[in-house]
Formats: C-alpha cells, structure tokens, sequence
C-alpha cells in the first residue's frame, strides 16, 4: 500500500489516481479516504488527479497512541503534499476533515492551493465557550468519548443508523449498506486515535486560521445536520474567511457527500470550473 513516514514516525496511508489538477479529499471523524468513493470516482472520471489519506490513526494509517491534534493533522497533510509535490490542489475537507484543510492552510500557507472546500464542517468552533454560545456543551462530547470507551462496535453501529446520514428523520430512506460501510471504516481504525480525536475536533478553534485564508473557499452545508449543527458552524465560517462562499442545503444531513453524493458532486465540480 502507499504510504509516507512523517517526522514521528507514523505511516500515512494514501490513495492517489488520475493526473489533472489535483484535488486531495481530507476525511471525518472516525472514518478514512474511502469515505470519498463517491467524490474520487466521479472526479477522476473527469479528468482531475485525485488524492486522499487515511488520517493517523484511522484506516490503514499507524494505530499511532500520539499526535492526535489538529497539529499533527495538519503537519500530515503537508507532509503528504509536498511528497506528491502536488501544486495549484483543490483542498475538500469533510466534518473533522474541514478543519484539518482550514488548520494546514492557516499553518502552512497557500502556495501549493488554488482553491479550498468545507463540507459539513467543524469550524469555527464546536464546543460552548464564553465566546461561542451557540456551541455544544462539553458534555455532549464526553458522552461520545464514554461511548467509545464503553461498547465502540455498537457506537459505531448507532451513529450512522441514526443522526449522521439522517436516517432517524421520518421518511428516511435507510441504507444498510451505507451504515455498515461507515461501520467498518470506523473500526478499521484505533480507538486512542479516536478517543482524542474527539477532543480534536470538538475544542479547536478555528477562528484565527479561518481569518488568515486568502484563496476562494466554497462552504457546503445542510441545515438538517445532526452532528455539526448548522447556525453555530457553516455560516460563521463563511463570515470569517475573506473569499467564503456559503451554499445551505435544505434538509441535508452530516453525512451529505454520500446520501446526496450526486449533487454534491455537480455543486463541487461547477465551484472548480469557476
């Protein structure tokens, strides 16, 4: 399999088809670079490179028991895209994956960037502070790491049968298929890596590395999103960044690039062509 050591040691695994102008897919919380068949397929099939890893600790990458942070997450990345020294990259981050593509350009820089997306995505910030009152209590996140602790196969059974594609909402067409495949993504990779990942996404602010973006960044979000709520996350961000286009899907769940792939797909292939 593919894959690069970063300077602590840990093998990133990747996926890397096509030849175009790259676009490199960067993932949610607990899943890995498959979560983005949809979107590579599709994509590569239209003449674009496309490129995506397994986020340490996830997938097929090192069960590393360190680096868990959006630091590290974002030093990974960079470390991928100066190995296929990919230039002029269209970034597309989903979930936890969104804010490791604000974190890498913020700390990095945009040299290697033309463009960037967040899909569903955690920034600004998660948690409730002081500052941010519309965020989730810290309680809820603790839940979800005692979850994990306690039963993680049936955590990881219930959350994509429930809130995460929207399967829970009345009317909902469920997809056995789409659940256990999230499943099996999710335990592919390790539970410590998990575990703080929750803390990663939850707690990070990304308000200043929102601020600091200069390329045209499109933000995709459903406003029916059970796990990254709509008013405290899409719409800031899109206030925050210089070049933020803001794009609200009606009813649209967490899980959006695969229980509505195909329109999410043309809304992303017109943002490149623009």
């Amino acid at each position: 399999m593919p894959t690069i050591t970063t300077e602590d040691g840990t093998e990133i695994f990747y996926k890397d088809w096509g030849s175009g102008q790259p676009i490199v897919f960067s993932h949610g919380w607990p899943l890995s670079a498959d979560d983005w068949d949809p979107q590579m397929l599709f994509f590569l099939g239209r003449g674009y490179r496309v490129v995506a890893h397994d986020r340490r600790g996830h997938g097929r990458s090192s069960q590393t028991g360190g680096g868990h942070d959006m630091d590290h997450y974002a030093d990974d990345l960079a470390a991928l895209t100066a190995h296929l020294d990919l230039k002029d990259a269209v970034h597309v981050g989903h979930s936890t994956g969104g804010g490791e593509v604000v974190h890498y350009l913020a700390r990095h820089g945009e040299s290697r960037v033309a463009k960037a997306v967040l899909i569903s995505a955690v920034p600004p910030l998660m948690v409730k502070t002081a500052a941010n009152p519309g965020g989730l209590p810290k309680d809820v996140f603790d839940g979800l790491q005692a979850q994990l602790a306690g039963n993680r196969a049936q955590f990881y059974y219930d959350l994509p049968a429930g809130p995460f594609y929207g399967f829970n909402r009345p009317g909902a067409k469920v997809s056995q298929g789409m659940i256990l495949n999230w499943w099996r993504q999710g335990m592919m990779g390790g539970a410590k890596a998990h575990h703080d990942g929750i803390v990663a996404f939850s707690q990070t602010d990304f308000t200043d590395d929102l601020k600091k973006i200069e390329v045209p960044v499109l933000v995709m979000h459903g406003d029916d999103d059970q796990i990254v709520p709509y008013a405290d996350s899409g719409p800031l961000s899109a206030k925050l960044l210089r070049h933020g286009t803001l794009k609200t899907y009606k009813g649209f769940p967490h899980g959006m690039i695969t229980t509505e792939a195909e329109t999410i797909n043309a809304d992303l292939l017109a943002f490149l062509r623009s």
